[in-house]
């Protein structure tokens, strides 16, 4: 166990470092939240239609926002894994004697960790917003668990995409093609109760509905979860971990 653990810290700094040399990705992905925050959100501010109880919009969407900026990095990640292969970095891991679940949780790890930062950039624009954030250490502890376990499960399901697509073209397209679905098919930006019966079904089994809802839940002042922080960990902790097994069986397959 202790081996395990050394060989995921080790890709785990590898990955960090790279970004502490390169931040510009974690810059050009916080345009994103910025524009939905600062833009879509005070506009649908003044829109009635969309029931959010006694919040404003504004601060219903934040924590959706901050998922959906978890969502889009993570779910890129696994580009880096293809380039790594063209390098032959993949190559030289696949020799060495590390566990190839060790090699995929250190990468997990890395994007959570990744995730952390852009987690400060999202507060940083709320406040700046006057979003009602929740200062209080245990809520403040439960979203940073729930960014970092969200960015662990988006990551490590882009590198199962990544091992079997095989090439950064069809990567992209796929990428591109599943973002949207999972975010509109959650309820980062709309209340579950407002969906279609066929859309909450679809929801139910999306795990950035059960990351949204425990953000709400601790990141706001009046926020609500649905379902609890018990289960909607629960969820996300049980998807990871099957995420995390069929990563690590196609990894290898990732270097033919």
């Amino acid at each position: 166990m202790l081996d395990w653990l050394y060989e995921s810290a080790a890709v785990t700094d590898t990955e960090v470092r790279k970004l502490a040399r390169d931040p510009t990705e974690l810059l050009s992905r916080a345009v994103q939240p910025v524009l939905w925050l600062a833009v879509f959100g005070q506009v649908f501010s003044h829109v009635r239609g969309i029931p959010t109880g006694s919040l404003r919009y504004l601060d219903y969407m934040a924590p959706g926002i901050l998922a959906q900026s978890i969502l889009f990095s993570a779910i890129f990640y696994g580009i880096a894994i293809i380039w790594e292969r063209d390098l032959g970095i993949v190559h030289k891991l696949l020799v060495t004697p590390a566990r190839r679940s060790a090699l995929v949780f250190g990468k997990a790890v890395a994007a959570g960790l990744r995730g952390l930062v852009q987690a400060a950039v999202v507060y940083l624009v709320a406040i700046a917003l006057h979003v009602a954030i929740r200062w209080e250490p245990l809520p403040m502890i439960t979203v940073a668990a729930g960014v970092f376990v969200g960015s662990c499960i988006f990551s490590t399901f882009s590198l199962v995409i990544a091992c079997i697509v095989k090439t950064r073209e069809r990567f992209m397209g796929i990428g591109q093609l599943l973002t949207m679905p999972l975010f509109f098919a959650s309820n980062a930006i709309y209340p579950l109760d407002i969906m279609p019966d066929w859309l909450r079904g679809i929801a139910a089994f999306n795990p950035l509905t059960y990351l949204v809802d425990a953000l709400r839940g601790a990141m706001i002042v009046g926020g609500h979860s649905v379902y609890g922080d018990a289960t909607s960990f629960g969820i996300m902790l049980l998807v990871f971990l099957l995420l995390l097994a069929l990563a690590a069986r196609l990894y290898p397959g990732l270097a033919r």
